[in-house]
């Protein structure tokens, strides 16, 4: 499915699901990948036939210009809550945003910018640069971008939160700013720091217990 603003993706459900069904819904920046690399659809299918995770469905978006539209893009982010309102099936009781580095800043900026479209969210190392924690970044060409975003992003409602982050990647230091700042909102955020980097295989290896727990938290 698309719309217009570039915006593709495919919209996953779990075995013998109904179409009009209505399921949660946890929308997948970099889905795709997600799904080829880290068994994303693989995961959701197991944990949802074993019981341990709820029933639900996965928009598995495509990134498009990555650099440009996951830089805390305005242009993108409305062409997101376009995709996400157009959706054929019965509107989705929850929706879960999902991210990793570029993408996880994308998934914060859409629910800075519009506070109803998630209600929760599972980043993961999350590029949240800032001049500070990330000058080795400073080449990067949306960089001025970014920062000006994550100096004062608007925090207006307190969903649950959660970010993981690898022990040995240079984003660990703005994920810890953000966590503090999210919870000086009043988010009730937590920040799991792992071992490994700043790749497909860490962020697979988060997915069990961490997002397990915030599906079950989020998902009627």
């Amino acid at each position: 499915m698309s719309v217009a603003g570039g915006i593709e993706g495919d919209l996953w459900s779990p075995a013998d699901v109904p179409d009009d069904e209505r399921l949660p819904l946890l929308v997948v920046h970099d889905g795709p990948e997600y799904d080829a690399r880290a068994g994303l659809t693989g995961y959701l299918e197991a944990g949802i036939r074993g019981k341990r995770l709820p029933r639900l469905r996965a928009a598995l978006l495509g990134p498009g210009d990555r650099n440009r539209d996951y830089a805390a893009s305005a242009r993108y982010f409305h062409g997101l809550a376009r995709y996400l309102l157009a959706m054929p099936g019965p509107r989705a009781p929850v929706r879960i945003g999902m991210g990793t580095s570029l993408g996880a800043l994308a998934m914060l900026h859409a629910h800075s910018s519009r506070p109803s479209l998630f209600d929760a969210l599972f980043l993961q190392s999350g590029s949240f640069f800032t001049p500070q924690c990330d000058p080795q970044e400073r080449r990067f060409p949306y960089f001025s971008h970014i920062v000006s975003y994550t100096a004062e992003p608007a925090l207006d409602r307190p969903i649950p939160v959660t970010l993981t982050c690898g022990l040995d990647e240079e984003n660990l230091a703005n994920n810890r700013r953000m966590a503090d700042l999210l919870r000086e909102h009043g988010y009730p955020v937590t920040l799991h720091e792992l071992p490994g980097g700043h790749d497909w295989p860490s962020w697979h290896g988060a997915f069990d217990p961490y997002l397990d727990g915030l599906l079950q938290q989020a998902c009627p």
